[in-house]
């Protein structure tokens, strides 16, 4: 595959350095891409969103989560219990390593709340969208003619004879 320099880009744009700083992280993910944990992206509504994150063994104590300038970061940071002479573990299948994962966010994109349950961590998300920003209607205003010192002046009609 081919790789794309986007230097061309930062040269002849302003501003959009953000898309640009996310274009050259993801094409870079075949490089040691992060996999721990799994998560799910879901749309719940037409403005809501879930992330849900696989982080057995992990408790709410063990877990923070941070909402910063359009980045949501999740963080778990798991003490080990030293193996006690009683209990060894033979076989880790369930990673109990700490971990950083990091999630772009959209403009207006607020996180609602999260829970953890089974296992999982949901993080409940939502766009609010300014009522400055949203689509408006303008009403059309009914005076026909000019308007003159702010009051409407009645244009005359001609009247055309056919002949």
């Amino acid at each position: 595959m081919p790789n794309f320099d986007p230097s061309s880009l930062y040269r002849s744009t302003v501003g959009f350095d953000r898309l640009f700083g996310m274009l050259d992280s993801h094409g870079n993910f075949d490089n040691g891409g992060q996999t721990y944990p799994p998560y799910n992206i879901e749309r719940t509504g037409e403005n809501a969103y879930r992330v849900t994150m696989a982080v057995a063994g992990f408790g709410e104590d063990d877990l923070s989560i941070e909402a910063k300038q359009h980045t949501l970061t999740v963080k778990g940071d798991r003490n080990e219990k030293p193996d006690t002479d009683e209990s060894r573990v033979l076989y880790r299948g369930i990673a109990a390593r700490s971990f950083e994962r990091r999630f772009q966010l959209a403009d207006h994109v607020e996180v609602r709340g999260a829970s953890l349950e089974n296992g999982l961590l949901h993080i409940e998300l939502a766009r609010e969208i300014p009522e400055a920003m949203k689509p408006r209607t303008v009403a059309i205003n009914g005076t026909t003619g000019k308007q003159v010192n702010g009051k409407a002046k009645k244009q005359k009609q001609v009247e055309a004879v056919a002949a």
